[in-house]
């Protein structure tokens, strides 16, 4: 198993993606950390994976994560403020369609959230992107395999030059 770990913020996380990192999970020897306020499904009687039922407060699980993970981590979330909060602190995050957020991205797409909940609230529309399809899965999917290809090779090599 590897030291670092992929926390998802599993109160949003779609169905597709839930499944995908847990197969990955499950090849690749990985810890992965769900955090959400209700229980979800996961695969029992593996060590690999870890369920952390939250308060059912207002971010509640973000905090969790943010008090727990660490800049070698990797979190999926669609929370773009826990998001921003994740990029300020150096922490690796992605969402569910594929975006890694950086210091050079959040702060257009955290814009981009904000006005388009401000439109909504004025009842103008502005809802941003719904739906969630094939197009968005593989995005995510080919990120997310990369990223975690990464961050192995990394790993892999940091261990060898410290031998």
């Amino acid at each position: 198993m590897y030291n670092f770990k992929i926390w998802i913020d599993a109160d949003s996380c779609p169905l597709p993606v839930k499944n995908l990192v847990i197969d990955t999970a499950k090849a690749k020897d990985l810890n992965i950390h769900f955090a959400a306020n209700h229980e979800i499904s996961i695969p029992k009687n593996n060590s690999n994976f870890t369920m952390h039922i939250c308060a059912k407060t207002e971010g509640a699980a973000d905090n969790f994560i943010l008090d727990n993970a660490a800049q070698n981590d990797l979190v999926i979330t669609r929370d773009i403020p826990f998001a921003a909060r994740l990029v300020e602190k150096n922490i690796p995050v992605m969402n569910d369609r594929g975006t890694i957020f950086t210091k050079d991205n959040i702060k257009e797409r955290l814009s981009e959230r904000n006005f388009n909940l401000n439109l909504a609230e004025l009842g103008l529309g502005g809802g941003g992107k719904k739906s969630y399809g094939p197009k968005e899965f593989k995005k995510f999917a080919d990120t997310f395999e990369r990223s975690v290809s990464q961050k192995i090779v990394t790993e892999t090599f940091s261990k060898k030059r410290e031998n």
